[in-house]
């Protein structure tokens, strides 16, 4: 691929650029971060209370959907932001999306089934899809490129609080049967309320920038026609292992969402400029190996974060906040990773191989997860959620600093929200996938782990003489099992799981111990899988080139007075 795109120049860089102070930045910073502390609280408080919603609304195995309709709308919102951010201005933009997602969670509130509640979520994310590129992009505005990690470091802090606090939020709501009289679980998206009302208030007020209005078409046939070409893969991908990967229904979506990627492309193509995605700029080195990296390390880091909170609720009867707490090492990873290579950036000016070891890393801790089994003491699960956590962090901001030093200073907002673009494409593509894998593998594995424990003498005394777990639930359940013990099933409770995995914690450890090992080794072929993606994330990033983010601020005129000085020979 040749770099048709050059890459910016210093000069460039810093033209037209808004002379701002530290104090200022920092002003401008704490609006941005409330934005992004209101999706990314969101994130992490849905996650780990998503088992107890499920199970509420009688379906664990289709929780996919949620999460899915989610990524799907902030997938397609995202480029849309970054294209409308540079003609209309972004702080409008960012008090719109702040509103949109404020009325997605209430509306979540009001949730009465899966396919309810995936429909709110698909309003949420559209207001998600702003809060996370306009924000970076505004970064990306106001800000050096050689100093940009430093402050997107601050970015990472917001997450890295969100990933505490938001398992700990989420389990306490989700622990709750009511409360003020609404069922627990529904405070989880009505927290968000008051939390965006303060975020619009200092973004109003601290937000200022300084926009010149660009009168440009904007591609709707262009947003319309992605829309066209995710959809039906994303639903295939979630029923596929329902319908049958080549039933009539499967291969209709295939059709459809084939035809509208090429739609797509076409419809890119005549708008040249005007695009919402320009094409030009993947015939840059650096973007066209950043946004592929960043496709499949979304699908792995979605499909990692997806199935680690199941395993500890599951598997290691954890509650909501217990889990929460115990994903720590991978939030401490996260800020780790990220403070430390932003640190490393803004010394040396360089990032190429942060992605590159971080993506390793990934690898690395992901194929560890596939060795991990019910049984697996806690402590060894932890450190690899650091790791897992360090490659995370070693990826987030190198791969952003890379797109948005690679165009000039117009396309900073579409090239940003490229990059959170194709990592949203993995993520939404990951959940959907593995969770599938999760679900699909469930049901076998449950049924291959009870043809092997049942007969053990533990279990069969179980059976007879119950001793732990709630009574009621222990004969439910072996009343079941007697029922189809002739045949040789495990009662219908390996789909039973699937609808609703409460029952398991509350049975005997000896006659839940099919459904423990069950889900951890579906898990640990997900993990595998995972790993396996994240390969290619790791090839990827081995095609970004060398590129010096330029002198630190202050020192601009250093470099020009050197280079004559070594081109002398002196």
């Amino acid at each position: 691929m040749s770099d048709t795109t050059a890459e910016p120049s210093q000069a460039d860089a810093r033209a037209g650029a808004p002379a701002l102070s530290h104090r200022e930045i920092i002003t401008i910073l704490i609006g941005l971060m409330l934005g992004m502390f209101l999706a990314a609280l969101d994130q992490t408080i849905v996650a780990s209370a998503m088992r107890v919603i499920a199970d509420d609304l009688n379906d664990l195995a289709g929780q996919a959907w949620v999460t899915t309709a989610y990524l799907i709308t902030s997938t397609i919102a995202t480029p849309l932001y970054g294209k409308l951010g540079d003609i209309y201005g972004r702080k409008k933009l960012f008090i719109f999306a702040i509103s949109i997602f404020t009325i997605g969670s209430m509306l979540c509130t009001l949730a009465w089934s899966i396919p309810s509640l995936a429909a709110f979520r698909a309003v949420q994310g559209i207001g998600a899809g702003g809060l996370f590129s306009l924000a970076l992009a505004i970064i990306g505005d106001i800000v050096p490129p050689r100093e940009r990690a430093k402050y997107q470091g601050y970015f990472l802090a917001v997450f890295g609080t969100s990933s505490v606090l938001g398992p700990v939020i989420g389990g306490f709501f989700a622990g709750q049967s009511t409360l003020l009289g609404v069922t627990g679980w529904r405070w989880v998206f009505l927290v968000n309320v008051p939390i965006a009302i303060a975020a619009l208030i200092v973004v109003t007020r601290t937000l200022h920038l300084r926009h010149t209005r660009r009168d440009h078409r904007v591609d709707y046939w262009g947003a319309l026609s992605l829309s066209v070409a995710l959809v039906p893969l994303l639903i295939v991908a979630e029923q596929g292992r329902i319908w049958g990967w080549d039933s009539g229904r499967s291969i209709f979506c295939y059709t459809v969402g084939l035809a509208g990627l090429v739609a797509f492309f076409a419809v890119e193509r005549a708008m040249g400029e005007e695009a919402l995605i320009p094409l030009r700029l993947f015939t840059n080195r650096t973007i066209a190996a950043a946004s592929v990296s960043s496709v499949f390390i979304g699908m792995g880091m979605f499909g990692g974060l997806a199935a680690l909170p199941l395993y500890l609720q599951i598997v290691k009867g954890s509650t909501p906040t217990e889990a929460g707490l115990q994903l720590l090492p991978m939030t401490l990873g996260i800020m780790a990773g990220s403070v430390f290579s932003g640190q490393m950036i803004s010394r040396t000016g360089r990032y190429r191989h942060f992605p590159i070891i971080g993506s390793a890393i990934l690898v690395l801790s992901l194929f560890g997860f596939h060795y991990v089994t019910a049984d697996t003491p806690l402590w060894k699960t932890m450190i690899g959620m650091f790791f897992f956590g360090i490659g995370l962090g070693f990826n987030f901001q190198p791969l952003t600093l890379a797109v948005q030093n690679a165009v000039d200073r117009r396309d900073i907002g579409v090239a940003t929200s490229s990059a959170t673009f194709t990592r949203q494409i993995g993520g939404t593509l990951g959940t959907a996938v593995f969770l599938s894998i999760l679900f699909s593998q469930a049901g076998t594995k449950i049924g291959e782990a009870f043809k092997s424990i049942a007969p053990t003498p533990a279990f069969q005394a179980a059976v007879r003489n119950p001793s732990g777990g709630d009574p009621a639930t222990n004969k439910g359940f072996i009343q079941s099992l007697q029922a189809s013990q002739q045949a040789g099933g495990t009662g219908g409770a390996g789909s039973s799981a699937l609808s609703d995995s409460s029952f398991i914690n509350q049975l005997d450890p000896r006659l839940a111990r099919p459904f423990l090992v069950g889900f951890s080794d579906a898990m640990s072929v997900v993990f595998l899988v995972a790993a396996g993606v994240l390969v290619l994330a790791f090839i990827a990033s081995l095609f970004l080139p060398h590129v010096d983010l330029g002198p630190k601020p202050g020192a601009a005129t250093a470099p020009e007075d050197e280079t004559v000085a070594v081109a002398a020979g002196h």
